[in-house]
């Protein structure tokens, strides 16, 4: 099994990110979670916090020997104080034969959004790829997190959403691609570059276009985009 990942030292780390508007304070998030709770594909928010959560998970076995799973989600929670962001991708390959392969993908992009000059963040991002009596099986799981903290609320545009509905229907088409796992997860990487450099310029609008101040946005109020990236293969 290999691991690859952007921001932590192994799978199942907690990610946590120091920027000048997003930082991570155990206390005010765990109150916040101990409200709302995680839950898949949930976004919930109570006196300023909000939770969000999303995970992907795909199984082969000999009755599914080629499985792929992707979720690709887009939460904007406005102006927070406290936010706990959890996104994760698994993958399993179960009791195939080396004569007749499993091959199991999962791929999990998030996306968030949040505005707020001293936001509590606390982010997970995880990958786990699992060969359960699978000799020459190919499991690959892949998580893709991306924040954005801008100072002021901002909304993403319906030419931007529908170019992120784009980059969600080629990740799916990944689904039924024969091309090898090294090139699947290359191909990830390439749709999440195209996630990134869309929010890069979506926040870089918002900030400009929300800023009614004379004076420019200092250094720690520019907008932020962060990209977690966790691989995981068996």
């Amino acid at each position: 099994m290999t691991t690859e990942h952007d921001s932590a030292p192994r799978v199942g780390t907690r990610l946590t990110r120091r920027t000048p508007r997003a930082f991570r304070a155990g206390v005010l998030v765990t109150a916040c979670l101990g409200v709302v709770g995680f839950a898949s594909g949930a976004a919930e928010a109570y006196a300023g916090c909000a939770v969000v959560a999303d995970s992907a998970h795909a199984l082969a076995n000999p009755g599914h020997p080629t499985v792929f799973r992707d979720t690709f989600d887009v939460h904007q929670l406005g102006a927070v104080t406290a936010a706990g962001a959890r996104n994760q991708a698994e993958a399993e390959s179960v009791a195939c034969r080396a004569s007749s392969p499993c091959r199991s993908i999962s791929l999990s992009f998030q996306i968030v959004t949040m505005a707020g000059e001293d936001i509590h963040l606390d982010a997970v991002n995880l990958g786990n790829s699992t060969n359960v009596h699978c000799d020459g099986c190919q499991t690959l799981a892949g998580a893709y997190q991306f924040i954005v903290s801008t100072p002021h609320p901002f909304s993403l545009t319906s030419d931007e959403l529908a170019r992120l509905r784009r980059i969600h229907a080629e990740l799916t088409a990944l689904g039924s691609s024969t091309a090898s796992i090294d090139q699947v997860k290359a191909d990830a990487d390439a749709l999440a570059a195209q996630v990134k450099a869309i929010l890069t310029n979506a926040a870089a609008a918002g900030a400009a276009s929300t800023h009614t101040g004379m004076r420019p946005l200092t250094a720690t109020q520019q907008p932020h985009v962060t990209l977690h990236r966790m691989f995981d293969q068996g």
